[in-house]
């Protein structure tokens, strides 16, 4: 595919590669990225792969430095990526995650050759298709029809396989008329999906995802995941890099975690997933207190605390999967009140309702005057390992009484083996039961 890059410059900063100072053209940065032999079962291998920047204060000295021929430095080095290294067999799918920052998309470009390494190696095998910025080899002038021909241009096909090909991307990408209207005037929506439509219908070797998922509905999401099955199915060797947990769990073979540059090594992507969200939580400061005011409710009777009894104190909450899981809540109600009903909701990492647990027909009869202390024992707790958050309800017949959002994180941990080898630590749920043969 044909990529725009787009460099942006603030009003006191400017942004220039290291190594492209003297060359700036994606052919001679396609001299970077070797071609592997055919009898390799490597799709991608890179090696000690670093990219680095120069950043300077200010436009004006990038000239000065120019005009110094370069004996007076005017910037400072900025390093995207250090030393990264990894294989990808053909035919794996290989997730990356990491925060905003951390270089995922430099080392996607790398790898489609737009940029050059400063050090370090890219050797590829097969064609590359690549998704990896909204938008990005669309001429906003063109009709949504046009590029897709020149996009199948770019990668080698003739017109006559487009045509070929062209009502299967037209019906994929689901946008009616507009196909044939300038991409210009398309929303974020509409350039997503005739991008994926186009990239995953040039039946290519290597498929590259960036972050597109994010920007679609839930339906074309799901269309996406269900071709991106298909592809896998076909031997295409395919990299997803997102922020979704369960877009990494669900797709990918393995996984790593970028972080500052550094990439740690592949591993099953429910374990890697496992290591992303507690360095997520380390590098995150604690969460300020919420009081009364930032709550929902008449908090005629409001939460005081809740907390896991039997979790660790490690300073990080958490339970061992298979275990007695209690959450214990302190309330406290400011006059005499029946009829309340108390709601925990069990939620994952991706906002999601795991399990809720309630109190109706239990605490309909109990007086409720000054502070209380209120249960539940989940035994054993059957959440596959991750990191979850749990809400907080109380109410009565007629109002809301207090609704404390998040009121706490938590890990989940599975270490019992039979357990893992039960649930291979896949989902969310460790189902109970035993197995038969005959």
């Amino acid at each position: 595919m044909a990529f725009i890059t787009i460099l942006r410059l603030s009003k006191n900063r400017s942004i220039m590669p290291l190594s492209e100072a003297n060359n700036r053209t994606c052919a001679a940065n396609q001299q970077s990225v070797q071609q592997i032999t055919p009898a390799d079962d490597v799709a991608i291998s890179v090696r000690n792969l670093t990219k680095k920047y120069r950043i300077f204060g200010h436009p004006g000295d990038r000239i000065k430095q120019a005009l110094t021929l370069g004996r007076v430095r005017f910037h400072r080095e900025f390093t995207a990526l250090q030393d990264v290294s990894f294989e990808i067999k053909k035919g794996e799918t290989v997730g990356i995650i990491g925060r905003n920052g951390s270089g995922k998309s430099t080392l996607l470009q790398l790898i489609c050759s737009i940029l050059k390494p400063t050090s370090g190696s890219v050797k590829v095998n097969g064609r590359i298709s690549a998704l990896l910025e909204l938008g990005a080899g669309f001429n906003p002038e063109f009709t949504g029809r046009e590029n897709a021909y020149f996009q199948g241009a770019v990668m080698g096909l003739t017109k006559e396989e487009m045509d070929g090909r062209f009502d299967d991307i037209a019906a994929f990408a689901d946008i009616g008329e507009f196909i044939d209207q300038p991409v210009r005037i398309y929303s974020s929506g509409m350039y997503v999906r005739l991008g994926f439509a186009v990239a995953v219908h040039m039946k290519p070797d290597i498929l590259i995802i960036d972050e597109v998922l994010a920007v679609g509905d839930a339906t074309f999401q799901q269309k996406c995941i269900s071709h991106i099955s298909r592809l896998q199915s076909q031997g295409t060797s395919i990299i997803v890099v997102s922020h979704n947990p369960y877009h990494i769990e669900r797709l990918c073979h393995r996984a790593a975690v970028l972080c500052r540059g550094r990439l740690s090594d592949l591993m099953p992507a429910k374990g890697i997933l496992a290591k992303y969200h507690e360095m997520v939580q380390e590098e995150l400061s604690p969460a300020p207190v919420m009081n009364q005011s930032s709550r929902e409710g008449s908090h005629e009777l409001y939460f005081e605390n809740v907390m896991l009894e039997n979790a660790s104190t490690s300073g990080i909450n958490s339970v061992l999967a298979t275990e007695p899981l209690r959450i214990v809540a302190e309330v406290f109600a400011s006059r005499p009140m029946d009829n309340v009903r108390f709601r925990f909701e069990l939620c994952s990492s991706n906002n999601d309702i795991v399990a809720v647990v309630a109190t109706n027909g239990r605490s309909e009869a109990w007086q409720f005057n000054g502070k209380h202390r209120i249960s539940f024992t989940l035994n054993p707790c059957q959440l596959t390992s991750g990191w979850y958050y749990i809400n907080a309800i109380a109410a009565n017949k007629y109002v809301r009484l207090d609704t404390w959002q998040r009121v706490i994180d938590f890990k989940v941990l599975l270490r019992n083996k039979s357990a893992q080898d039960l649930s291979l630590d896949q989902g969310i749920f460790i189902c109970q039961g035993h197995w038969e043969f005959s």
